[in-house]
């Protein structure tokens, strides 16, 4: 990027000024390591791609295979094929001083199906290892230990939308967890969620899916966030060809299918993770203290080694090609950039994002990663999960940022439980909230959200239940009066309302919270006598009219149909129109509609008038009081608000007068014709 346009960029932030020389350096740090691992390949994505070299691999003369092991002294593939002995017949022979080591069987010798790990000795121990670039491996249910399995399906999985291209829309995602997404008492499938969960996305209006803890993992309870075999699909829900079908299904219905990927760190374990894979703690890892993330228990990547860098980036492009996913929400962001991990630190200057608390090989490694992906897949999205703010994480590679498409907005979730935890409603402050809805940089798009997985994981509460706590169990039939139930469902719409509204170019929910889903997440463990009851998805309660979640549900529907047909939120910003603290009160162009919202407890306002655009008259095209949503219906639904000029200083606007009830919004949209 040339001088000038950068000097440009720093210009819309003239805090960042003192800073240029820093940010400059990272951008020029990341294109040298760019430019020089792409050197011999030819291309960044030439280079990224470890998977094809390493692992098991079938060949037209027989079986190879490759494993990185470069502090081992000895390593045997042991198996059904061998008995589970150490056969030295399948002992890996050392390829020079690369570190890399290798072994080449006829075909008749492994076949579909089997399962295998490694032996591995080094200096002074020796120990099981499930191999790095695994593509499969499941869980023995006698002995829990893993293994891999030699995938080689004798019929291989045929694409039906193998050229799908992610729309330019705005991401309208639903966060989902394939083996919580079913109502029964267990692990759903791959199949399952294709079948049943799939069709109800679609109806719902999300046109993104983002799925969690597809990448291997030992824990179930983890939600996918301890990784062990970063290349195979975790088989707890299924086979790689159901994976692939479900994703296909959601292509043939529009639907892009991005995933949760885990490059922040990996879980510890040594047998089937890479912790002391070869023997050492500083293979994949940081040595020492930083090697280990205390607050995680889990290891730390060392993200300026090159085999490292080799390996995560390749896993960037193995789940785009293998199975055609449409791109990365990238967990813990702000673990990986800063050497505190961003704990117990609040980022208040920014003086933070450049001082030597910085991982600035993680910075580049952040960069690097999006350049793989982009090139191979422009179309992709990329999502930085990332609570400190550093500048540049979602700005475009070639305006010196790191290339992320989105950043998720973490500060609306916790603005919103803040409100309707700490604060009494009458002491609301929407000027508060206004700037945290609409807290982003210029330069940089997000992702919205009032709440995820993470605010309903055991020992937390979902927005709904924090709203109405044991009223959630007793008081959710629409034909029971309830003061506390009428609150939380009045103040659920608003919120999911104005968090899309304003939504930085994305919007987020998590499965089942769109209907005020009830309780908390919590997976089977020992402390809940390994139960599934919390872990699953009550679509009972969603499918029930005689219920509260029904009219949520369907509110929802209705609110996202509205921004699907009015593109509302497309190349545009939320523009505040008006906001009062007094009558609390916060109303806001975005596209071709007015949102018009009173958050006040008690007090309706009448003949209110409210600045608008000048131009045709309005008509109501939603409105959170009607019945059918869970509301009184006290708002007409046919009426016309037509433009009232009045000087206001020396100039004239135009405004219209609403009648508007306490804890509900309307949407109006301009008279067609």
């Amino acid at each position: 990027m040339s001088t000038q346009a950068t000097r440009a960029r720093l210009l819309e932030d003239p805090y960042l000024e003192p800073y240029r020389a820093i940010i400059e350096r990272r951008a020029l740090s990341a294109s040298k390591r760019a430019k020089d691992l792409a050197q011999n390949p030819g291309t960044l994505a030439e280079f990224a791609c470890a998977h094809e070299y390493y692992g098991l691999h079938k060949t037209a003369d027989g079986w190879i295979f490759r494993e990185w092991a470069p502090h081992a002294t000895a390593i045997w593939l042991v198996g059904d094929f061998s008995g589970w002995i150490k056969d030295d017949r399948f002992l890996l022979y050392r390829i020079g001083n690369t570190g890399q080591w290798e072994i080449r069987l006829p075909l008749k010798t492994i076949s579909h199906g089997q399962h295998y790990r490694l032996e591995m000795a080094w200096e002074g121990g020796c120990g099981e290892r499930i191999p790095a670039y695994a593509r499969r491996v499941v869980q023995n249910p006698e002995t829990h230990l893993f293994a891999a399995q030699v995938w080689d399906p004798p019929v291989p999985y045929v694409w039906q939308f193998p050229s799908f291209v992610v729309p330019q829309r705005t991401p309208l995602i639903y966060e989902a967890h394939i083996g919580m997404a079913q109502e029964k008492e267990g692990v759903g499938t791959y199949d399952e969620f294709r079948k049943v969960i799939l069709p109800r996305i679609v109806k719902a209006g999300y046109n993104t899916i983002q799925l969690m803890a597809i990448m291997e993992h030992p824990y179930y309870g983890s939600f996918g966030y301890h990784v062990s075999s970063f290349f195979a699909a975790s088989s707890r829900f299924g086979t790689p060809e159901e994976l692939k079908a479900l994703i296909d299904a959601a292509h043939g219905l529009g639907l892009s299918v991005i995933m949760d990927i885990v490059h922040s760190h990996s879980v510890k374990n040594e047998r089937d993770g890479l912790s002391l894979f070869d023997g050492t703690p500083h293979q994949y890892f940081h040595s020492g203290l930083r090697g280990w993330h205390e607050a995680w228990d889990s290891r730390c990547f060392d993200y300026n080694k090159i085999d490292v860098i080799h390996f995560l980036l390749s896993n960037c492009r193995y789940w785009l090609d293998e199975y055609h996913f449409d791109g990365y929400r990238f967990d813990g962001i702000t673990s990986m950039l800063y050497l505190h991990h961003g704990l117990g630190v609040d980022f208040m200057d920014y003086s933070q994002y450049f001082d030597a608390t910085v991982d600035e090989h993680a910075w580049n490694y952040c960069n690097l990663a999006n350049r793989v992906i982009h090139e191979i897949r422009p179309d992709a999205i990329t999502i930085a999960e990332d609570v400190s703010g550093m500048p540049g994480l979602a700005a475009p590679i070639e305006d010196l940022g790191a290339g992320f498409n989105y950043r998720m907005s973490m500060g609306v979730p916790e603005c919103w439980f803040r409100l309707v935890r700490d604060v009494r409603d009458e002491e609301w402050n929407v000027g508060y909230l206004w700037h945290e809805l609409t807290n982003s940089r210029a330069d940089e798009q997000t992702v919205n959200y009032v709440e995820s997985h993470d605010q309903a994981l055991v020992g937390g509460k979902t927005f709904f239940f924090q709203l109405v706590d044991s009223d959630i169990y007793t008081a959710m039939a629409r034909s029971h009066q309830n003061v506390r139930t009428e609150r939380g469902i009045a103040i659920h719409k608003l919120a999911r309302l104005a968090t899309l509204g304003t939504a930085g170019q994305a919007y987020l929910n998590f499965m089942g919270n769109e209907f005020g889903h009830p309780e908390w997440i919590d997976f089977p463990r020992e402390g809940n006598n390994h139960s599934y009851h919390y872990a699953r998805r009550l679509w009972s309660l969603r499918d029930n009219p005689d219920l509260l979640y029904w009219c949520l549900a369907e509110f929802d529907e209705s609110m996202l149909r509205l921004i699907n047909k009015t593109g509302a939120l497309e190349q545009t910003r939320a523009r505040r129109l008006f906001t009062s603290d007094a009558d609390k009160i916060i109303a806001f162009e975005r596209g071709e509609l007015i949102f018009i919202f009173n958050f006040h407890s008690t007090h309706s306002v009448t003949d209110y008038s409210i600045l608008v655009p000048p131009g045709k008259p309005y008509t109501v095209a939603l409105d959170t009081d009607e019945e059918h949503f869970g509301g009184q219906n006290r708002i007409s639904q046919d009426q016309v608000f037509n433009l009232i000029s009045e000087m206001r200083g020396n100039e004239m606007v135009a405004t219209i007068k609403i009648y508007l009830p306490c804890r509900t919004a309307m949407v109006l949209k301009r008279v067609e014709g």
